[in-house]
């Protein structure tokens, strides 16, 4: 079982699934074989196949709650609730004392609204087996009820209890976004708005908004306006403004109006409170990743871009657990409102004439985040559990600044 897993972490999932139903093959009654076999189905989305697997376990195990958990787990992810609540309550007639069945009974509970039972099924699950997914779970379910302080708890509890770095890591990150929603506390996430909810998921920004698809995206001289204006509803104050790549006319506008020294890339100050501006990423470029790690480490400075990052840079909504399903901090999504959540944004780089739909520069910020960003520099770049900013454009033209 040691290669399936190793293959698995690896990605390399066609290989991990091979070697987990060769192993399954050749001994039937290993239980965390096809526990984890499932949950690499799971992880890719593969319902039905995990459904299907589900019931090999059952052929082997019969209704026992270990073979009805995989069921009931199978049916939350094909969203047939209230069947999978019934099999998983059967699941605990057969044994009370198994956490996994309380787990999913707590996902499954949460699901279909019901927040209480799935706190209290999930906190007989971890009595019984103390697992990081079970306390990252909890920590959802709280962070939706808008109890940031206790989902902060929970969170970092699931960091402390992290078997891997790669545990650790996603309950940091959740973290970080359980504070940035925090910002907008009594409100809960489901309360907020699709620019407020962007800004808790990812830490970014949204500079530049459009009332219809037909608007051009804004320039780099409308980008930088509006940066100046969040700088200065934020109250932010840079020592120098550090420039790499080409030489652009509006790096000198923007030092010029923050009353910085433009610099180069040799003369960075990392305790001055760096700006560091480029026309886009250069992650192959030695002095980029120096200069940007710097000022990460520091939690001092942001870093400023105008072209498209890499993709991968603004998934910032990521998954929780064993357990799948929407992305954590908010409620289920239907595609229109993930479409809405994504922020739609291009704003002019010039003026419009009289006939043009006119588009605006979002550079006002919601009351709670003028408030988090009145906190010093760095105190907000700790919040936000990110310390580098920058600004891109992703495939649908959208203007965001994103961590």
């Amino acid at each position: 079982m040691a290669r399936a897993r190793y293959l698995a972490r690896e990605g390399r999932v066609a290989d991990a699934e091979k070697a987990y139903r060769d192993l399954l093959a050749e001994h039937p009654d290993l239980k965390p074989g096809w526990a984890e076999c499932f949950e690499l189905l799971r992880r890719q989305g593969r319902k039905d196949d995990a459904l299907r697997l589900a019931e090999g376990a059952r052929a082997q195990f019969g209704d026992s709650a270990f073979s009805l958990a995989l069921k009931g787990a199978a049916l939350i992810e094909l969203e047939r609730y209230r069947e999978a609540l019934g099999t998983l309550e059967q699941a605990v007639d057969s044994d009370p004392d198994l956490a996994l069945v309380w787990h999913e009974l707590g996902y499954a509970a949460f699901r279909l609204g019901d927040r209480n039972r799935a706190l209290l099924a999930l906190d007989r699950a971890f009595g019984l087996e103390p697992h990081t997914e079970t306390l990252r779970l909890r920590g959802r379910i709280l962070r939706d009820a808008g109890r940031y302080q206790a989902a902060e708890v929970a969170y970092e509890g699931a960091a402390q209890a992290a078997e891997h770095a790669e545990q650790r890591a996603a309950a940091e990150r959740e973290i970080g976004v359980t504070q940035r929603y925090a910002f907008y506390a009594p409100r809960r996430p489901d309360e907020l708005t699709s620019a407020e909810r962007w800004f808790a998921e990812t830490g970014t920004v949204v500079l530049a908004s459009q009332e219809g698809t037909d608007v051009p995206p804004p320039d780099d001289a409308a980008l930088a306006a509006a940066f100046l204006d969040l700088a200065r509803d934020s109250g932010w104050r840079f020592g120098q403004v550090v420039t790499l790549g080409p030489a652009l006319p509006v790096w000198r506008t923007l030092a010029d109006a923050l009353r910085a020294p433009l610099v180069g890339g040799a003369s960075f100050d990392p305790a001055a409170c760096p700006l560091v501006v480029a026309q886009r990423p250069q992650p192959a470029d030695a002095g980029w990743s120096t200069l940007t790690a710097s000022v990460a480490e520091r939690a001092t400075g942001l870093v400023f871009v105008l072209a498209p990052p890499p993709r991968a840079h603004l998934h910032g909504c990521r998954r929780d657990r064993r357990v799948r399903g929407p992305p954590a901090g908010r409620p289920p999504a239907t595609a229109a409102e993930r479409r809405a959540r994504a922020v739609r944004s291009a704003a002019p780089g010039g003026p419009s004439g009289p006939s043009s739909p006119r588009p605006r520069v979002n550079s006002r910020l919601g009351v709670a985040r003028k408030r988090a960003c009145r906190t010093p520099l760095e105190r907000q770049c700790r919040a936000a559990a990110s310390a580098t900013l920058a600004l891109g454009r992703v495939p649908s033209e959208r203007r965001t600044i994103f961590p």
